[in-house]
């Protein structure tokens, strides 16, 4: 497998609003290259519409695709990826219908993190590493929980939740591959 970016930009359709195309062509020109397209409340048809459009964005930047949740959109759109939540399907399932396929995998805990890679993911995320306003009842589990995490595993860690640029170096000093946010990207 291919070095992963460093950087995962994850959309969200609430604060992108009807500029969500503008605003994943600033994310390219900043050097973003790797995107998972999130869309909860949409058709199946609207989000494969949206995952074209956005694939053929990506593409144009060199960009990795990963579909929220849904690996029929992905493999439809021959995305990079898909990212599943921790209650979503195995990672093994994935790698059986689409070998191609590169898995994430969302994590929250230790256990999540380990079962993850037995299961053949390629990296996790793992959240909230600080308090985050999309999950505010979320306890975060911690820089220690991160650097544990990140030794414990052999994929790549992404820190998620929470994450802002001043907190940026704690996360890599705490084992983190790479970054990981919503809210991050669109701060000017």
């Amino acid at each position: 497998m291919a070095q992963l970016p460093r950087l995962y930009a994850i959309t969200d359709s609430k604060l992108y609003g009807d500029r969500w195309e503008e605003i994943l062509l600033r994310l390219m020109e900043r050097g973003v290259r790797m995107i998972q397209l999130r869309e909860k409340d949409i058709s199946a048809s609207q989000y494969y519409q949206k995952a074209l459009k956005v694939r053929e964005i990506t593409a144009r930047y060199g960009a990795l695709l990963f579909i929220n949740d849904r690996v029929d959109i992905a493999m439809a759109v021959e995305a990079d990826g898909v990212h599943l939540p921790s209650s979503g399907l195995p990672p093994s399932v994935v790698k059986k219908l689409s070998p191609k396929l590169l898995v994430g995998f969302s994590a929250h805990n230790m256990e999540e993190a380990l079962q993850a890679e037995r299961e053949g993911a390629d990296f996790i995320t793992l959240s909230p590493i600080f308090p985050t306003r999309s999950h505010p009842n979320a306890e975060p589990v911690g820089l220690k929980t991160l650097a544990e995490v990140s030794r414990a595993v052999s994929i790549p860690v992404y820190a998620l939740g929470g994450v802002t640029w001043d907190k940026l170096k704690l996360c890599y000093k705490n084992g983190a591959y790479g970054v990981a946010g919503i809210s991050l990207f669109l701060e000017e």
